[in-house]
């Protein structure tokens, strides 16, 4: 009898512990107040159920990542400093001439602007893997690849046969892929791809020097790179969905953009840092970054992610923004903002700029969908308009700032794109390039409905009481 006591209270003791520790390495790193107290708060009172979770889900800083980039490789940091240190050849601007808004960008980053970039607007995966399709079949010595979701359906397979087709040829081929995000790809996919002579690597795992026990960090990046020359960004991962044809599958609206030029190689520095995380294998990579023979476009590569000293990925938006005159369009299919961003849209639509947010109206998420009706009301009393596309689902993530920048990538407005994902972003300022996605929005806008305060306070109590339940879960969705 004695003897199950003293393992009980050994075993409370030892939970409570475990509590303090965790409590001690939130204080030290907690980046907001209410995330912070409401760990503690559980950890405290159910440290059985706390602690797990706090170990599973509950770090904020990628350690291991950290020490790959700034301590445990410095050719990578090397390589970072000689591209922000380009010559004015290939850089759009000196860095003194830039607009605040856009230099302060190139300092979060370490990435300069440059110039001599052609960028392609890609709508829809249709016009996306055409055009991933025929830049790897153009490969002469490598093709990199990075993308969260990786399927071994019709798309996947196409990518495959082309992949050992050009390994047969001589070209090298590195393939990343988020393994929460790619949880479903076949492993004979990639051991048929691995035998080809592709390199493989996996984000979750790390290597054996830098692993860590981190589930809740994504690698939501989608990008591929041809020679060093070529490069895509933008919304679409790799699978038959993003084609939007299966009989029983909704329409797919979502944006990608093709990029040739300088700005390449900034695309090419973040996926060889993700590369460093996954694996010891170091690919010969091409950092002689050339022009656009098609364009004199000025393009920043922007990635962010928990491993930054900066909330890097919030500040990107708060940036954007904060400094727009006229108008700010944003897309996402995940609209859980935080205060920060909120306050930010509505001090915007107050000093009388064009606010609107395009989401969907069939969503992917339940939960989401539900938690965007709660900022219905403020975001309707000070002006902004949310819409919510009709005719599928909508997964593009699209900036469009004034008439002067606009930005494609793979963050979205919530909480795991702000702080856990790492995420990527293009920006340009071509005048003809903010045209194109101006006039993709309008039309993305014809096909939308405009939601008001209506949507929400006629709905019954049991709905509302719902959403402002479900926003309680935002840090987590």
């Amino acid at each position: 009898m004695f003897g199950d006591f003293s393992f009980i209270a050994i075993l409370v003791a030892g939970l409570y512990l475990a509590a303090m520790a965790c409590i001690y390495r939130i204080l030290l790193t907690y980046r907001t107040a209410q995330g912070a107290l409401a760990w503690i708060i559980a950890l405290l009172g159910l440290p059985y159920v706390a602690v797990p979770l706090f170990v599973l889900i509950g770090r904020n800083r990628f350690g291991g990542y950290v020490k790959a980039r700034r301590m445990g490789d410095r050719a990578i940091s090397t390589l970072i400093d000689q591209f922000e240190q380009q010559t004015t050849s290939i850089r759009g601007q000196p860095r003194g001439t830039l607009s605040d808004e856009l230099d302060v960008l190139c300092k979060l980053n370490r990435q300069p602007f440059t110039d001599g970039n052609h960028c392609t607007l890609l709508k829809d995966g249709e016009a996306t893997f055409q055009a991933l399709f025929d830049d790897m079949e153009d490969a002469r010595h490598y093709i990199l690849l990075e993308f969260y979701i990786v399927r071994a359906d019709r798309v996947g397979h196409r990518i495959k046969s082309i992949l050992e087709r050009k390994l047969a040829q001589g070209v090298e081929v590195w393939l990343l892929y988020d393994d929460i995000g790619s949880v479903f790809l076949s492993r004979r996919w990639l051991k048929e791809l691995a035998a080809a002579g592709a390199q493989i690597a996996s984000f979750g795992a790390g290597n054996l020097r830098t692993r860590r026990f981190q589930i809740n960090f994504r690698n939501h990046r989608k990008l591929l790179v041809c020679d060093g020359q070529v490069g895509f960004v933008g919304g679409i991962n790799l699978g038959d969905e993003y084609l939007g044809t299966a009989m029983d599958q909704e329409p797919w609206r979502d944006t990608h953009c093709r990029i040739e030029g300088p700005a390449v190689t900034g695309l090419q520095l973040a996926w060889l840092e993700d590369w460093n995380w996954a694996s010891d294998l170091r690919p010969e990579l091409d950092w002689s970054p050339r022009p656009s023979d098609h364009g004199r476009e000025k393009v920043l590569i922007f990635p962010t992610g928990p491993a930054d000293t900066w909330e890097t990925c919030s500040l990107f938006f708060l940036n954007c923004i904060n400094n727009a005159r006229e108008r700010i369009w944003l897309t996402t299919p995940y609209f859980v903002p935080d205060f920060q961003i909120m306050n930010a849209l509505q001090l915007a639509a107050l000093r009388g700029v064009d606010v609107r947010i395009l989401i969907p109206e069939k969503a992917d998420s339940q939960l989401v969908r539900i938690a965007a009706y709660s900022y219905l009301v403020q975001a309707c009393q000070a002006g902004i308009g949310i819409y919510r596309y009709q005719p599928g689902f909508m997964h593009q993530k699209v900036v469009l700032v004034d008439d002067r920048y606009t930005a494609i990538g793979t963050a979205n407005l919530d909480n795991r794109s702000m702080r856990l994902n790492f995420e990527i972003t293009a920006v340009t300022t071509s005048e003809a390039f903010v045209g194109d996605v101006e006039r993709m929005l309008k039309e993305d806008l014809a096909h939308a409905k405009l939601m008001t305060e209506g949507d929400y306070k006629e709905r019954s109590l049991l709905f509302r009481l719902g959403c402002r339940a479900v926003r309680l879960l935002a840090p987590l969705l």
